[in-house]
């Protein structure tokens, strides 16, 4: 998801280049989320027929081919890079690209589009949480408040509002599953961090999109393998052209044009919007309903989204290093 382009901005703390419109900015910004909203409703109305490892690897393959044009003159310093990194790069590019999407759109099988985005909106609360025990980066005590009613709301959401769920255990084995690709993605954001790699948006982009190309191709081969593409018809192409597209490599180059005019927190903040994009996308195309229990755990969620994204800790600012 554009939410992976959204790590990489936030480690390189980019700053805002453009004289063009903050108006320009913020439309380009929304439009983002809207394509990537577009690939849960993409994938999840394919998922009879367009294998999940399958969509991963091609989404990533296709999408990394028509971003490399757009990245040759940087080769020289991509292959300095890959000679210096290419090993952890590839890996941290294989956990945040190709086992985050790949248990994505295995959940979409059992789990609605509605759903799924509504998880993957906590996606920085997680990461949040997780540097905090591993980048030993403080949280304010309303912090860690947001991240508990965050949580909370995400336990809303996989017990449907139900009591005798979550008292029975009785969870839905697909939104188990988003919620580890969610963990995934906070590990991938927190390495990336950590890795402190001198290259630039894009093309770090680009590298990460290979490593992940080449640890999606075994699965795929898998897939192919065991027959699970007998059902491929013309509805699974049509969602893998979205996905590869529009909703991949256009939606990370709109993303990439967003943040040189805002920065990369207000760019990225409108990432929250990507729940609300994927739930009316998905009732509108799919007919997916949108039930009380989403919008109490929504609601939970950007409470915890404000008291995390708001209050941040005073302690925290000398901490971090300007790239």
């Amino acid at each position: 998801m554009a939410a992976g382009f959204w790590s990489i901005a936030e480690v390189h703390g980019s700053k805002r280049v453009s004289s063009e419109s903050e108006a320009v900015g913020y439309a380009v910004g929304l439009m983002t989320w809207v394509l990537a909203g577009g690939v849960f409703v993409a994938a999840k109305g394919a998922t009879d027929e367009m294998p999940p490892w399958t969509l991963c690897f091609w989404r990533l393959l296709i999408a990394t081919a028509v971003l490399l044009p757009f990245v040759r003159h940087r080769f020289p310093e991509m292959g300095a890079f890959v000679r210096a990194h290419g090993l952890s790069a590839f890996a941290i590019g294989a956990l945040g690209w190709a086992i985050t999407q790949g248990l994505m759109f295995t959940a979409l099988q059992y789990t609605s589009a509605v759903t799924a985005g509504i998880i993957f909106a906590t996606n920085p609360i997680i990461t949040l949480v997780l540097a905090h025990f591993v980048l030993r980066e403080g949280m304010s005590p309303w912090q860690v408040l947001g991240s508990l009613v965050a949580f909370a709301g995400i336990v809303v959401i996989a017990v449907k509002g139900s009591l005798a769920v979550l008292l029975g255990l009785d969870f839905n084995m697909g939104d188990l599953i988003l919620i580890a690709a969610a963990a995934a993605f906070a590990a991938y954001t927190v390495l990336l961090k950590r890795a402190k790699y001198d290259l630039d948006r894009l093309p770090l982009l680009v590298v990460l999109m290979t490593g992940a190309v080449i640890a999606a191709f075994p699965l795929f081969i898998y897939e192919l393998i065991s027959g699970e593409h007998a059902n491929l018809a013309m509805k699974g192409y049509l969602a893998l052209a979205y996905a590869a597209i529009p909703g991949g490599a256009l939606m990370y180059l709109l993303y990439n044009w967003s943040v040189d005019i805002l920065g990369a927190s207000r760019a990225g903040g409108l990432l929250y919007t990507q729940m609300v994009f994927t739930a009316v996308l998905a009732w509108m195309i799919l007919g997916e309903p949108i039930e009380a229990y989403h919008l109490a755990g929504a609601g939970l969620i950007v409470v915890g989204v404000v008291l995390v994204t708001f209050l941040t800790p005073k302690a925290a600012a000398p901490t971090s290093t300007p790239r």
